[in-house]
């Protein structure tokens, strides 16, 4: 639910720009001819002509079939060009309720050959913010200003894609939060990350074809859609060989997250997600409509169009239960525990080997929904799951020196080892001690260091 100010702000921006988007729509038996990179890219509210085919188009078209594609040119920061070829597609996916909607993610081929069919990584970043400035595949652009708006955990993860090009794997990164930014939505993050699989792997210049070896990687905002795609793969989209699934720091319960981080300093984060779910759950957004407090629907309109840099450091220490009028815990009212219901992981057991991690000392998604979590998949006798307690970080320390150890257990699955039986907890001092996690980022660094200075990546 968009404030009146940022619909008339949308609704203009679309009118001023909607002559320089580029156009490729239509449902087409072939694949889309890709149209050249944008000098200066825009943003998906002043692009809608790719962010947002026409409906009928959309609904005429199969999940995960490419509707358009162009050519972008990836960047460090917006700065630093990132020597790899690179298109975006817009797709057809579906939102919570199986209703199509457009989808957009980024494909990312390193140079140097590689067997056939090359292995794929989808990266889920933690996009975290609730504006289509702050999406991926315009953050990861060359000349785009998504870091100086305020995005600037999407082009710092950025590095574990990178680590997975130097491997010579593909990669795909989907804008999972969909056309409306609905940040935390996991239902529909983790439809949008399996249609945007289903289109790179139908891609032909991408290299990756139907039966490559896929993995998913996810890290905090990145592990929503990780772990959704997860659990949805074998109803949803089963045809894709999803060999492993890593996700660290996970959004397993958002009811417990949003009652540790009430009155916290991580409660302007977590508002943002309050935010986005609006925008999935309509009995939620007019629950909260007519519940929320002056201070609440104010914020709401303030921070509608921020990114997650912005969204963290507005207003933190936030009463944020406090704001909603109830006779009781809002967190029982029925549009609420419905909408808590419907995002929380564990109603199903991933059929792929699952790789999970997190910080013992999380201070923003807490630890004790995880091990709820892998209990509950663990009761499955089929279950292939191994799970690490870092003790010697918080949250975002956790993916810095787990994100490696996660990599390195993806190479072997995405190489045909086959994953540990059962299901293995261990606690670990740091992940940092991991076997050879330390020689894989020196190896990451290095390839990116090379690349500085002519040496395409993921060229060896």
């Amino acid at each position: 639910m968009r404030s009146p100010f940022v619909q008339r702000w949308l609704a203009l921006a679309t009118g001023l720009f909607a002559a320089a988007t580029v156009l490729a729509a239509g449902p087409a038996a072939a694949e889309p001819s890709a149209a050249p990179p944008p000098v200066i890219p825009l943003p998906p509210e002043w692009d809608p002509g790719f962010y947002l085919p026409p409906a009928d188009v959309v609904a005429a078209t199969a999940p995960g079939a490419i509707i358009a594609v162009r050519q972008v040119r990836i960047a460090d920061f917006g700065v630093l060009p990132v020597d790899v070829d690179a298109w975006q597609v817009s797709y057809r996916s579906n939102d919570s309720r199986d209703e199509a909607i457009p989808a957009v993610a980024t494909l990312i081929k390193p140079r140097g050959q590689a067997p056939s069919p090359r292995k794929l990584l989808s990266v889920q970043l933690a996009e975290d913010s609730t504006a289509g400035y702050c999406a991926p595949s315009y953050a990861l652009q060359h000349l785009s200003a998504a870091a100086v708006a305020g995005q600037i955990v999407v082009p710092a993860e950025f590095l574990f894609a990178q680590a997975a090009l130097a491997q010579g794997w593909a990669v795909v990164v989907p804008d999972h939060q969909g056309p409306n930014s609905a940040y935390a939505a996991g239902p529909l993050a983790g439809r949008i990350t399996l249609d945007g699989i289903r289109a790179a792997t139908s891609f032909a210049p991408l290299e990756a074809g139907p039966t490559a070896p896929v993995g998913l990687y996810g890290y905090s905002g990145g592990s929503i859609a990780t772990g959704h795609a997860a659990e949805l793969h074998s109803s949803y989209a089963p045809e894709l060989n999803i060999v492993g699934a890593a996700e660290g720091g996970v959004g397993a319960d958002l009811g417990p997250a949003l009652t540790m981080a009430s009155n916290q300093a991580t409660s302007g984060l977590v508002f943002a997600a309050v935010l986005g779910l609006t925008r999935e759950y309509p009995d939620f957004a007019a629950y909260l409509d007519q519940r929320l407090d002056p201070l609440g629907k104010g914020l709401f309109a303030i921070k509608s169009p921020l990114c997650v840099q912005y969204q963290s450091a507005l207003l933190p220490f936030l009463n944020l239960t406090g704001m909603i009028g109830s006779d009781g815990n809002p967190l029982d009212d029925p549009p609420v525990a419905a909408m808590l219901d419907d995002t929380r992981m564990g109603k199903s057991v991933p059929d792929m080997p699952l790789f999970i991690w997190h910080s013992a000392w999380d201070e923003i998604l807490p630890l004790a929904a995880t091990d709820t979590l892998v209990d509950t998949y663990c009761r499955d006798p089929g279950t292939s799951l191994t799970y690490t307690r870092d003790h010697a970080s918080e949250h975002i320390v956790a993916e810095l020196v787990g994100g490696p150890a996660a990599l390195i257990w993806l190479r072997d699955r995405l190489d045909g080892i086959p994953a540990p039986t059962g299901c293995i907890t261990s606690d670990a001092g740091t992940m940092a001690a991991t076997p050879g996690a330390l020689d894989f980022l020196g190896d990451t660094l290095a390839a990116k260091f090379a690349s500085l200075f002519g040496t395409p990546l993921g060229s060896r």
